[in-house]
């Protein structure tokens, strides 16, 4: 009995004593830690600001700050889970489009080039567009839009990327469906022209001479001053009409030269967190 009695002893001596403080102190000193770049100390900061005081108007402030902590610490899968948690308790909160926003900013800044998995590009678009449906005249609307542009773009990139594997290995009709998927699917994207030459290409590799006339004369209608549809009419006529020591770029072969590739824009995120 007696040693059972020396080891709870030993036991809450070692716990550190539980002292509840201020809301505002909590809070403050949190918010210190964040402007001094102690990102983790801050996410604690704001976690025991919910801790302690659950019922007050700063825990709801905390949760929101704990996940922008975590995303300025570089802590995605933290942030998003904060954030899920924010957004599914508080709906309807003022700050609820910064959250679905920053939410978007997890994902898009862990987007992979486009020989990579896309998995973070597709998670960025469906949170970027839930903004905008949801919240369509916030601020955060705005830039929203402007990345859902680049993530589209970006998932042509990789649609492309494949399209152009396939045409180097003489697949051309696993070639020319993906090159319809960018057409079809990201058609204001800037892969569009390409892809409609790919087509080009691929159809008079399959000896299907109208079928690629009659893409050409689409990429022509839709982009009469793209360089795409000057070598798509030099293939299709047979005929070159760009001079040879002025080439707009080096023409792709499929194999002596690489093709463009998508690139993701990075933008940098001023620090952004006086929210209220």
């Amino acid at each position: 009995m007696a040693l059972c009695t020396v080891l709870v002893a030993c036991s809450s001596d070692d716990e550190p004593e539980y002292v509840e403080r201020p809301v505002e102190d909590l809070y403050n000193d949190a918010m210190d830690s964040l402007e001094e770049g102690l990102f983790f100390s801050a996410a604690q900061g704001f976690d025991e600001v919910e801790r302690q005081h659950p019922y007050s108007k700063w825990a709801t402030k905390a949760q929101l700050m704990a996940a922008f902590a975590h995303y300025q610490n570089g802590k995605y899968d933290e942030a998003i889970v904060a954030l899920d948690r924010f957004i599914q308790l508080h709906p309807s909160n003022r700050d609820a489009p910064y959250a679905h926003y920053l939410k978007g900013l997890c994902y898009y800044e862990q987007i992979s080039d486009v020989k990579r998995d896309q998995k973070m590009t597709e998670l960025a678009l469906k949170t970027f567009e839930t903004l905008i449906a949801r919240f369509p005249e916030s601020k955060f609307a705005k830039d929203a839009r402007v990345k859902l542009d680049l993530t589209y773009d970006h998932l042509a990139g990789k649609t492309m990327e494949i399209g152009r594997y396939y045409l180097r290995q003489g697949h051309y009709l696993a070639a020319i469906n993906r090159f319809h998927a960018v057409v079809d699917q990201y058609e204001t994207t800037t892969h569009s022209p390409e892809a409609l030459h790919r087509i080009v290409e691929a159809y008079l590799a399959l000896g299907l001479t109208d079928e690629a006339k009659r893409t050409a004369a689409v990429l022509g209608h839709n982009f009469p001053g793209s360089e795409w549809y000057i070598d798509a009419y030099q293939l299709v006529e047979g005929k070159r009409i760009r001079p040879e020591d002025k080439p707009w770029y080096q023409v792709w072969d499929g194999d002596s030269a690489e093709p463009p590739k998508a690139q993701k824009i990075e933008t940098k995120e001023e620090p952004w967190y006086k929210i209220w």
